[in-house]
């Protein structure tokens, strides 16, 4: 099943190849206190990987290679499992010794990212993680997401609505899926069922950012500084807030509800964020 990403930007090589992937995944996730008590929520998995190769994949597929992650709460979770990505992901001769191990690895990850993992504090809101991250990415504009939503973003269709209206930040807005089915009623009879119903009179903040290095003006070493509530705010305000629409597939992954709802879609090869090949 491809997704409206999948059909022309699958293995592509892309001219945005060296923009950098910054992802939040500092947070408590203290909606998902049932998974994110031993590990940070973007470890959480759907399948049997977790959710943040899941979006690490869909930018992989459309020519994205370099990330920069954002770690805060249980952050040395997130840093183990890049440290030792090749060891969970295929196979290796060891060889113990009094130098230390060494290793063989007998099958390379297809994945040629680069991946800078930044510890950027525990108790840091986005705004003040974002700030710490700022001599990690160059001159030039990034992408910028959340460590807990997939979804079949046409990266390249941003950047060119991007490019057209030149703002500080280009958002991505989604219409939220309902948590709740929606009836349709005739009488006392249901006519329609819809178990996940979008809402579709309006929009709401899908992550998925195209960002301008000029963003640095807006940002300080506060740690409770919010990107969201404070900065976003700020440059709609002053119009420099442009949103992309997205009318394609999204869902974020706040409760354990989510998480069996993903892994339902997933399990049934039903995942409309898989823009990538096996």
């Amino acid at each position: 099943m491809e997704s409206r990403a999948s059909a022309s930007l699958q293995d592509s090589k892309s001219v945005h190849a060296d923009m950098p992937v910054v992802i939040f995944c500092g947070g408590r996730g203290t909606r998902l206190k049932e998974e994110t008590g031993a590990i940070p929520k973007p470890l959480v998995k759907i399948g049997t990987h977790p959710i943040l190769w899941h979006i690490m994949k869909g930018y992989h597929a459309q020519g994205f290679r370099k990330f920069v992650l954002l770690v805060g709460y249980l952050g040395e979770k997130i840093k183990e499992y890049f440290y030792t990505y090749p060891v969970y992901h295929g196979s290796f001769t060891i060889r113990p010794g009094a130098n230390g191990p060494r290793i063989d690895y007998h099958d390379v990850p297809p994945e040629d990212w680069e991946v800078t993992v930044l510890d950027t504090g525990i108790d840091v809101e986005t705004g003040g993680r974002l700030q710490r991250a700022k001599s990690h990415l160059g001159q030039g504009r990034f992408l910028l997401t959340y460590g807990d939503g997939v979804a079949d973003v046409n990266v390249e269709e941003l950047i060119r609505f991007h490019d057209t209206h030149r703002p500080v930040v280009t958002i991505t807005g989604v219409h939220p899926p309902s948590r709740f089915g929606a009836l349709e009623m005739d009488g006392p009879l249901a006519k329609t069922f819809f178990e996940k119903p979008s809402t579709q009179s309006s929009y709401i903040n899908g992550g998925f950012f195209v960002v301008e290095p000029s963003i640095f003006m807006f940002l300080s070493d506060d740690p409770k500084l919010n990107f969201e509530k404070d900065v976003l705010r700020k440059l709609a305000r002053e119009s420099n807030l442009a949103v992309y629409p997205h009318h394609g597939y999204w869902q974020c992954m706040d409760t354990i509800r989510d998480v069996e709802f993903l892994n339902e879609e997933w399990a049934k090869n039903q995942a409309p964020w898989k823009v990538w090949n096996d």
